[in-house]
């Protein structure tokens, strides 16, 4: 059979565009070489709690037109991330608002903590930061620096802080309020059932082949379609011709614990690093179980050497430069889509994805 579309790639982008190519009356193949749907949103049922196999997803967005989009899918819960950070044997609330103040310093008012960051921002005494370390310090001083940035930041990246460079944090959100809602989005939740049959719904209709590596029958596949919506690492689409991209990867460490709750709070940083694992995540509080058990994954960052899965790209100056040479032969391209943070190779929110990929279908079907 001859398809209008190939995507390479059933996560959200591809979700979403076949949706869309589906609804404008497009015959669509999605595979994926996974064995499920979703990508890294995917989420599965253990002890009856869903869990996040991928790390923690919470859906959030000002935009009505992408909530409003989502809301065709799936009934969202009124989950707001309240993420805690763990050093040593205190516990902040994040992100750093009067309550992380008050916990770091014992301040109670505005006044009291602006006058505290000031001083401490004072005493760094940096002027033009030259790497990461003295761009935190610039911006919210040495307690916190110390005690919630330095480690999970070269926990993240597999550096320390002296060797990263200053633009990775290019600002720092420090509220006044006792808030400790971490998004600023007017919208917020998490789908009631998992993101798993949010997506089933999305590909309702739409033929879909799993365990099926584009790579393994390239040509084949290409021949299967007039058009291809490719999802996956350009550089890997174009054979590293320019050499690699490097990306960030995670290791994930799953546990059913028999109790019915671990930790209080859904994520929680360890913000140490002596401690080799970023957060503890608990699926079960992102919709409010009760379940007589609960399952908690810790997540570790890690290197990609090329066989692990590649979570996120490193946009310094070298990789972006290596992109743009990619971009260009993407861009001479008439029959192929690149989509998603892989094939566009920036960090995207699962909003954003949803919104480029919306975007990607308006230019495709108008």
């Amino acid at each position: 059979m001859k398809y209008d579309y190939l995507i390479v790639g059933a996560g959200l982008f591809g979700a979403v565009f076949a949706q869309q190519a589906k609804q404008a009356g497009k015959t669509v193949l999605v595979i994926d070489k996974r064995s499920h749907l979703g990508g890294n949103v995917y989420t599965e049922e253990v002890e009856g709690i869903q869990v996040h196999r991928y790390g923690a997803h919470i859906f959030h967005t000002s935009d009505r037109k992408i909530w409003e989009y989502v809301q065709q899918f799936a009934v969202f819960n009124r989950y707001t991330n309240s993420p805690v950070a763990r050093y040593k044997d205190e516990v902040y609330n994040l992100p750093f608002n009067m309550n992380t103040f008050y916990q770091m310093w014992g301040v109670k008012t505005p006044e009291e903590a602006k006058e505290k960051l000031k001083s401490q921002i004072r005493e760094a005494a940096v002027c033009e930061p030259k790497n990461l370390e003295e761009q935190a310090l610039s911006l919210v001083g040495k307690d916190i620096y110390e005690k919630l940035i330095r480690g999970y930041t070269e926990k993240q990246w597999g550096k320390r802080a002296k060797e990263l460079p200053s633009f990775i944090i290019r600002r720092l959100p420090v509220r006044y309020t006792y808030d400790n809602n971490y998004f600023n989005d007017s919208y917020q939740g998490i789908p009631v059932g998992g993101y798993t049959r949010m997506v089933e719904r999305m590909l309702d209709g739409v033929e879909i082949r799993l365990n099926t590596d584009y790579f393994q029958a390239r040509e084949e596949f290409d021949r299967l379609a007039d058009r291809v919506v490719f999802t996956g690492m350009i550089d890997a689409y174009y054979g590293e011709c320019y050499g690699k991209l490097d990306y960030r990867s995670l290791r994930f460490e799953t546990e059913v614990m028999d109790t019915p709750n671990y930790q209080g709070n859904a994520v929680v940083n360890y913000t140490e690093y002596e401690v080799p694992y970023t957060r503890i995540i608990e699926h079960k509080h992102f919709e409010f179980g009760t379940q007589p058990k609960t399952v908690i994954t810790r997540e570790y960052p890690a290197d990609w050497m090329g066989k692990e899965e590649p979570y996120y790209p490193i946009n310094d100056e070298r990789n972006n430069r290596l992109y743009e040479k990619y971009k260009a032969l993407a861009d001479q391209e008439d029959r192929v889509i690149f989509g998603g943070r892989l094939g566009m190779y920036r960090y995207y929110d699962m909003h954003q994805v949803i919104a480029e990929a919306l975007e990607s279908a308006r230019k495709e079907f108008s």
